[in-house]
């Protein structure tokens, strides 16, 4: 117990101190993060509306690969795309392997299963009766997306939450394709992982102490705005 409590006042030093190492791992997470979460909203979007609102042949298949995407495991997912990005392989010439760039690829491919399986769940959930309507008034196509998607906007918001999280806590595709490389494209996860296994307890505390720190203070913003919409939509409704 005395050792780790040594440990902790140590890495509660490290985290005061705002050591420039630590003030990089910060934002190369807070950019995988955010970037990824990003580039999966504008794909996955999209293609959630059409798996929520479409009605064509082979919608159950995609939609029941978008559901095992959300239990996609990480390792595979990095091992695939860095035998992928080998000079050799089809993604060489873009010379992303052991770049930050190729870490976003990897983590936005975790990120858009969560989008797209959430997004299309939220589409479904969507009250028939309102859409019907819609479509009896002539409304044109977008505008049917449109309202689907604000009715739908707090299982988007979960679906943001999630994603956010993936890319904030991600180790196994990051270490594989990025190569945890200090001050290239090591993350906050990451670099806890590569301190414990060298002994480094303080440090890998205080990393753990800035990444939860991280997550709760993000999540708490992100569950605000969701909170917010799920109450512009009942005041919505009772209007």
């Amino acid at each position: 117990m005395r050792f780790f409590l040594e440990g902790l006042a140590e890495a509660w030093d490290i985290v005061w101190a705002h050591e420039p190492w630590l003030v990089q791992l910060v934002v190369v997470t807070l950019k995988v993060a955010f970037i990824s979460t990003g580039v999966a909203l504008l794909i996955g979007l999209p293609l959630g509306l059409a798996l929520g609102l479409g009605r064509f042949r082979g919608r159950g298949v995609l939609m029941t690969l978008a559901n095992a995407g959300l239990g996609l495991p990480p390792v595979i997912v990095g091992l695939v795309f860095a035998l992928l990005m080998f000079p050799q392989a089809p993604l060489g010439r873009f010379h992303l392997l052991f770049t930050l760039n190729g870490v976003l690829v990897a983590q936005t491919a975790l990120a858009l299963p969560i989008v797209v399986a959430l997004t299309a769940s939220a589409v479904r959930g969507v009250a028939p009766g309102l859409l019907a309507q819609a479509r009896a008034y002539r409304a044109r196509r977008w505008r049917v997306c449109v309202l689907a998607l604000r009715e739908a906007r707090v299982g988007i918001m979960a679906a943001t939450i999630a994603a956010v999280g993936s890319g904030l806590s991600e180790v196994g595709a990051v270490v594989l394709v990025g190569g945890n490389i200090d001050g290239l494209d090591q993350t906050l996860a990451s670099a806890a992982l590569q301190r414990i296994e060298a002994a480094r307890f303080a440090e890998g505390l205080a990393i753990g102490i800035v990444l939860l720190g991280l997550i709760l203070v993000i999540t708490a913003a992100l569950t605000v705005l969701q909170a917010g919409g799920g109450a512009t939509r009942r005041v919505g409704r009772s209007s």
